[in-house]
């Protein structure tokens, strides 16, 4: 197959992942399905493990966060531990947990914003609902599960220009008053509406027919676009989607792994709740990974050990220079999508990279013949950061901050290069196949 062809294929695989992921909850199932099918066993926190050389393993979170590890037949203090970190969310907006509101016979749902989302382009989108329910059996039981509604369901009209003529000069989003979805309008004398609960529970019953579910007690539960994600542009240059940041280094890292080298020892961690900080028991800053490394390594000198030959890439989308805001980048410092992915650098530590863990991401890119840039933050302005500089922190590993050049970051639809993928899945291919410590 020519190379141009398996380019079209992987991201065709990407833009089908993302599709079925419209929440950190189904991207973790979806990636957990394809880890059972390449043949990762699946482990359970709650379960006493007994970890075996030369196999593969999957273990799950909160149903939002995921480790994969591929315990290489080598020693680990030979070789340390190949690690790739992403995170499964997205902003998004969330439903409140008492949502319904009923305005002059239409019905409403009370929503608040999850990370630092860009509201205007919510507005006149064809949204459905997906997420986690929680829900009590007909034996007394609680139980949870996922549902996506998956066709529209609701929408944010926007104000007509006749009764805002100013919103083109000067507009401002509230995001209590502004920001809230209609679900349907009741018919001509109708009083109430259908509680969300109610929804919820019929939903749940749909997609779930052998649940004997017969009372919802909580949710979590987000809105999304129901546009699907495609390759766009005039020659299909570019990938238009929602959550690109960061389900697509989610991809790459998981199809990485999927081809690892047995050898050698290779992790793969997903996180939830990096858009807010990555403070939960499932985020970056909790202690998810740095217990499975105690589980796996229980002799604390021997894991300090494997954790100096070991290195982290951060995989999280970065900023690519706009051609209509070019002066937001710094003018040496302005990655270009279908360019290759971006080495992040920030003197203040909002990154992790140092030069040493560069140097290394820039010879893995060497091998594979492909192009690399570098990504800096204007001086005068501020750098936003990733979960690289919280794992190294935390872990001790050296880390290297890295990621796919993209516009309209944290929009409900972002852009990206048809290449760069692509070209990341290459190095952290490669990277999960290097043979020796990667101790400096």
């Amino acid at each position: 197959m020519s190379p141009l062809l398996v380019q079209t294929d992987f991201n065709n695989q990407l833009l089908s992942f993302i599709q079925s992921s419209p929440t950190a909850f189904h991207a973790s199932q979806t990636m957990a399905a394809e880890l059972q099918a390449g043949g990762f066993e699946e482990l359970h926190e709650a379960d006493a493990w007994s970890l075996q050389i030369g196999k593969r393993y999957f273990v799950q979170r909160n149903d939002s966060s995921i480790i994969a590890f591929v315990y290489g037949k080598k020693p680990l203090l030979d070789t340390g531990i190949r690690m790739l970190g992403a995170h499964t969310d997205s902003p998004c907006l969330k439903v409140k947990p008492q949502p319904d509101l009923n305005r002059k016979g239409y019905v409403q749902l009370g929503v608040e914003v999850y990370g630092g989302a860009l509201l205007a382009p919510w507005f006149d989108r064809d949204l459905s609902l997906a997420g986690r329910v929680t829900y009590k059996t007909n034996d007394n039981k609680i139980a949870s599960a996922l549902i996506d509604f998956k066709h529209p369901v609701a929408t944010v009209p926007s104000l007509a220009i006749h009764l805002d003529r100013e919103v083109n000069n000067n507009r401002s989003i509230n995001p209590q008053k502004d920001i809230v979805p209609v679900l349907l309008q009741l018919g001509a004398g109708q009083i109430l509406g259908p509680q969300f609960k109610s929804l919820l529970l019929t939903q749940l019953k749909h997609e779930h027919p052998a649940i004997d579910a017969v009372h919802v007690l909580d949710f979590e539960i987000s809105l999304y676009d129901t546009q699907a994600p495609a390759l766009i542009g005039l020659q299909q240059d570019f990938i238009a989607s929602a959550r690109l940041d960061n389900l697509l280094s989610c991809f790459v890292g998981l199809h990485a792994i999927l081809n690892a080298d047995d050898d050698v020892s290779s992790l793969l961690i997903c996180t939830d709740h990096e858009e807010v900080g990555s403070t939960s028991c499932c985020g970056a800053k909790g202690p998810m990974l740095q217990q499975f490394l105690e589980r796996l390594i229980p002799d604390a000198e021997t894991r300090i050990r494997v954790i100096e030959r070991s290195l982290m890439i951060s995989a999280d989308n970065a900023h690519g220079v706009h051609p209509n805001f070019m002066d937001r980048h710094d003018e040496n410092h302005g990655p270009l999508l279908n360019r290759g992915p971006v080495v992040k650098i920030n003197a203040n530590q909002r990154y992790a990279t140092t030069s040493e863990t560069g140097g290394f991401f820039n010879w893995l890119c060497e091998q594979n013949q492909v192009p690399v840039q570098v990504f800096v933050a204007r001086t005068d302005m501020g750098c936003g950061s990733t979960i690289g500089p919280i794992v190294s922190s935390e872990v001790g590993v050296k880390t290297i901050d890295v990621g796919v050049p993209t516009f309209a970051m944290h929009s409900i639809r972002e852009l990206a290069g048809v290449a760069d993928a692509h070209y990341l899945f290459l190095v952290a291919q490669t990277f999960f196949r290097y043979p020796q410590s990667l101790s400096f």
